[in-house]
Order: structure tokens, then C-alpha cells, then sequence
């Protein structure tokens, strides 16, 4: 049997008994016997690690309280020279009250062109992961669609802490919908060719900003 072989039965064996193919075994109770979480650590301690591995991929975090988003996003808006800013459909109205620009509603009939032309995107998220440096989004209302957060060259996320942090993948995972639209994102988009040149904002925003309320 070929490694293809192998790794093709694996899958069918995993498969509901419905969806094996006939004669398939079934695999059995897969082992999960694994770390969940690497440490304790306070909710203070979470946030610092969230926006050390956030700042190791290049991402731009900063800090405030709820009282203070609104005065925040605006500076970071206008620091960036944003006119336009596209938001999601149920964003807050209050976190952009103070921004000094033109607020871009998503819709359907949005062109790339049109959403390329926009200046910046702001969005929530469905929860952050500290371990990795991670933020996911799985198209919430606060969220939008996941082409609003890829086409733009400059994202700002806002995330909740603790309420929306968590510090490992497993348990980010059993907490998210897998019927959900997930896209995963650690620091804004970068690639690299063959002999390691890294080029940012080919696969989505060129700058990812990070803002943690309720983390001071």
C-alpha cells in the first residue's frame, strides 16, 4: 500500500457511516489526548502574550477601554489618512462616532474595484487566540463577509478581552461554529518567494491593526 493509499483510508475510516464508502472500517475513537493549553495564565498574562506573537507577525497592537475605542479608531483612522472606511453591517455605531470619514456600507453588488478603492476596513471578531497570535473571524454581523477584510490594504480589528481571547487552538476550536465561514489570521498578509523575500498585502490587507479593549 502507498502512502496515498494510506492516508486516502484514514479518511474513509473518519468519515460518518453514512458517508463510508461500503467495506470501509470505521476508525474508532480518535486519540485527543493532548495539551489543550500550554500554561496557566491570568487574563493580564493572555493579553501580553496575544499582542507579543501579534507583534512578531508584524501587526500593530494598541490598548484602550471601551470609554476610550471611539477616540482611538479615529486617530488610527486619521493617522493613516483613511477617507473612506468600509464597515460591516451591524459594527457598532458608536466605535466609529468620532471618525473624521465617509462610512462605506458592504454590498452585494460591491465590485472588487469598488471595495480596492476603499481606504480601510473595520471589523470585530469572533474570538482571538494567544498561543498563536491569532484573530478569527467567521463573518458575525460586526464582521461582515470575508472579502470586506481581504481586499482592503488596511484592516483594524477590534477584539474584547477577556471575553472574545482564549489561549490555545483547541479552545478557540470548541468554541467556534464549524458551519461557519472561519478565516484565520495571524499579522497582515505576507508571502515569500523561492529565495525568501518577504512581500506583504498580495493576499489580502497590507497592515493589520489590532485594537484589545479592555486591556490596559
Amino acid at each position: 500500500m502507498s502512502s496515498k493509499d494510506r492516508i486516502l483510508a484514514r479518511i474513509r475510516r473518519a468519515l460518518p457511516e453514512a458517508e463510508r464508502p461500503s467495506g470501509a472500517e470505521a476508525a474508532g475513537d480518535i486519540p485527543r489526548d493532548y495539551l489543550h493549553v500550554h500554561g496557566d495564565r491570568t487574563p493580564a498574562e493572555s493579553a501580553d502574550l496575544l499582542a507579543a506573537n501579534l507583534s512578531e507577525y508584524r501587526a500593530k497592537v494598541h490598548r484602550t477601554d471601551g470609554a476610550g475605542l471611539p477616540a482611538l479608531l479615529a486617530r488610527l483612522l486619521a493617522a493613516r489618512g483613511a477617507r473612506t472606511v468600509l464597515v460591516p453591517p451591524a459594527l457598532p455605531a458608536h466605535w466609529l462616532a468620532a471618525a473624521d470619514a465617509t462610512l462605506v456600507r458592504d454590498r452585494a453588488e460591491s465590485t472588487p474595484y469598488e471595495l480596492d478603492a476603499v481606504d480601510s476596513v473595520v471589523t470585530g471578531c469572533a474570538l482571538a487566540v494567544a498561543e498563536t497570535g491569532t484573530i478569527v473571524l467567521d463573518g458575525g454581523p460586526d464582521q461582515g463577509r470575508r472579502r470586506i477584510t481581504l481586499v482592503p490594504d488596511h484592516h483594524i480589528c477590534v477584539v474584547s478581552v477577556p471575553e472574545q481571547l482564549v489561549d490555545s487552538v483547541p479552545q478557540a476550536l470548541a468554541r467556534l461554529d464549524p458551519t461557519r465561514p472561519l478565516t484565520w489570521i495571524s499579522g497582515p498578509s505576507a508571502t515569500s518567494d523561492i529565495e525568501l523575500d518577504r512581500v506583504e498585502g498580495v493576499h489580502g490587507p497590507r497592515t493589520l491593526e489590532v485594537v484589545l479593549v479592555g486591556a490596559q
